[in-house]
């Protein structure tokens, strides 16, 4: 991995505040989030069910609404108003893979049409021969036949929908894809498949991913940096490898005692933590947004602070 003073912000995420409801029934789902995703990387955002990691994805794509903070892409503001060339140009470099892959597809519509809707949202007009052609290539680049163009969704094993679902994403020539848990409803067999599939687009297309999910384990294979949110709230976030040596916060030693081991006698040995919110006391210290050591910052006050840089020693 290139070293951070050389490689590009492509995405900036500002003290972002995402609510649901309305007037005094709002509820704070994300509360001042800040990260940044460089040009080529794969950043991961994990966090369990209900943690608010989906909802910063759809606000970023513009589906899910800011209560407040910025989100900037490519240098421009793109939460809130904005201009209608500016929607569209989002529109078309950034796209997102859902989590169920049959739920994201319509199953009423053909596989052609699916993987070609959003051609109908650019500025530019496509004639019959060139959006066919733009479909064969999305199908092969993700490993399917061009003949399946003429099936239906439920034709299709659980592997080959989420397939279909990145060739939608991929026909739109995007530099950023939101992947949202894109293995969760797969079997283990194929969700290892997905994953390659991933890695080599990334390679080719230059592509940059923010993969969100809640197994750590799928995390270290895929991921250059890693972000932990628990309700909300950033709490660690680290490059792949220092998380895992070193995991500082309670509740990232928690989600990584929870990964399953394949040696039986060890998992029967494991310890598995419960992460409890009461054991910080930060009723006259408040907690900020310390790095511990390079490329490793966590949420903690100075007496936390001083307990993690002991452990890293």
């Amino acid at each position: 991995m290139t070293e951070k003073t050389n490689r590009k912000k492509l995405l900036e995420v500002k003290n972002l505040r995402v609510s649901f409801g309305e007037h005094k029934h709002k509820t704070v789902v994300v509360n001042d989030v800040s990260f940044d995703i460089y040009k080529g990387e794969t950043f991961g955002l994990v966090g369990e069910s209900g943690s608010g990691k989906t909802t910063i994805g759809r606000a970023v794509i513009r589906i899910n609404p800011t209560m407040s903070g910025e989100i900037i892409y490519d240098g421009k503001k793109i939460n809130g108003t904005i201009s209608k060339e500016l929607d569209r140009e989002v529109t078309q470099k950034i796209q997102m893979i859902f989590q169920d892959p049959m739920a994201s597809l319509n199953e009423r519509a053909k596989v052609d049409y699916i993987v070609s809707e959003g051609l109908y949202n650019t500025k530019q007009k496509y004639t019959k021969e060139e959006k066919k052609s733009m479909v064969e290539k999305a199908l092969q680049d993700v490993g399917l036949l061009p003949e399946f163009a003429s099936r239906f969704p439920h034709e299709f094993s659980g592997g080959q929908r989420q397939r279909i679902g990145i060739a939608r994403a991929l026909i739109m020539q995007p530099e950023f894809i939101i992947a949202d848990e894109p293995i969760s409803a797969l079997d283990v067999s194929i969700r290892a498949q997905v994953l390659n599939l991933l890695s080599d687009l990334q390679k080719k297309r230059d592509l940059t991913y923010l993969f969100v999910a809640h197994d750590l384990s799928v995390m270290r294979f895929i991921a250059d940096r890693i972000a932990v949110i628990h309700k909300g709230v950033l709490v660690e976030l680290g490059e792949t490898e220092k998380l895992y040596n070193h995991p500082l916060h309670p509740y990232t030693q928690a989600l990584l005692s929870a990964i399953p081991m394949p040696d039986p006698v060890a998992e029967k040995k494991k310890v598995l933590k419960v992460y409890d919110p009461s054991v910080h006391d930060y009723s006259v210290h408040k907690p900020s947004w310390v790095e511990v050591e390079e490329n490793h910052f966590v949420l903690c006050n100075e007496a936390e602070l001083q307990k993690y840089k002991k452990q890293i020693e």
